[in-house]
């Protein structure tokens, strides 16, 4: 066994394991539309695939929890088949996790997230956690990390979703997510409130995605490739593993 995987585990297995596992990775995803060519699973099987990379490369300080498969999705609802959870909800479900693994010992977590719309829930649920159940909790964006890649390789002005980066990605860690001769752009509605809206801005706030895009895609992913896709996750994964290494190795100075 090259990597621990919590839902493939024996409970023999899994206590073995606890004799050298420091962290939990928690996969977060979402269940909802990705424009024509992404099915709907999208963000739950690119995190349950990115965890499975660390847990590989990290292997046998982390132990990967089954998949949370929906999320935060409320501003693609008026697509067919999106699920979306309040962000409520997805907190009490983090913390049973939490609570249950904690009984087994494991006291360090790590949320990693593929759905952009978890993000400001993870972060509550990471000051809330850690505080309620003396536990760290932390969290990450899959390949949020893979700066100088997405630099060089997305061209894209607006992009994030069911675009060149995530089919890429999708491309190299799951192709069957991809209905490749679907393939299309974003379709853009000009002048809509979301520019304003949208991250770096003065004032962020909530809007549907329907006002964004008619065909409920971003950037070109007619671009995409499964080249920049492996550059992509292996730049994130990358760092994501120098990033926990360092929290996992640092030594907290005793104060005299």
């Amino acid at each position: 066994m090259n990597a621990y995987m919590l839902s493939e585990m024996t409970w023999e297995e899994v206590g073995d394991a606890l004799k050298t596992v420091e962290v939990a990775v928690i996969p977060i995803g979402a269940h909802e539309q990705h424009g024509p060519h992404m099915v709907e699973s999208c963000d739950a099987v690119l995190a349950t695939e990115m965890a499975k990379q660390l847990a590989e490369k990290m292997f046998p300080r982390i132990i990967v929890t089954p998949t949370i498969n929906m999320g935060v999705s409320e501003h693609h609802m008026n697509f067919p088949g999106t699920i979306s959870l309040k962000p409520e909800t997805l907190i009490a479900i983090l913390k049973d996790v939490v609570r249950s693994l904690k009984h087994h010992g494991i006291t360090k977590f790590l949320f990693l997230n593929a759905h952009g719309g978890n993000q400001s829930t993870l972060s509550v649920a990471s000051t809330t956690l850690s505080a309620e159940e003396s536990v760290e909790v932390y969290y990450a964006k899959t390949t949020a990390s893979a700066k100088q890649t997405v630099a060089h390789a997305i061209t894209s002005p607006i992009f994030g979703h069911s675009c060149e980066r995530e089919v890429s990605e999708a491309l190299y860690l799951a192709p069957s997510l991809v209905r490749a001769d679907r393939l299309a752009k974003g379709d853009f509605i000009e002048g809509g409130r979301y520019k304003q809206l949208r991250p770096g801005k003065a004032i962020q706030g909530f809007y549907r995605y329907e006002d964004m895009t008619r065909n409920g895609s971003i950037g070109d992913a007619t671009k995409a490739s499964r080249e920049i896709g492996e550059q992509i996750v292996q730049e994130a994964v990358e760092n994501i593993t120098l990033s926990l290494e360092e929290i996992l190795d640092y030594k907290v100075e005793s104060v005299h």
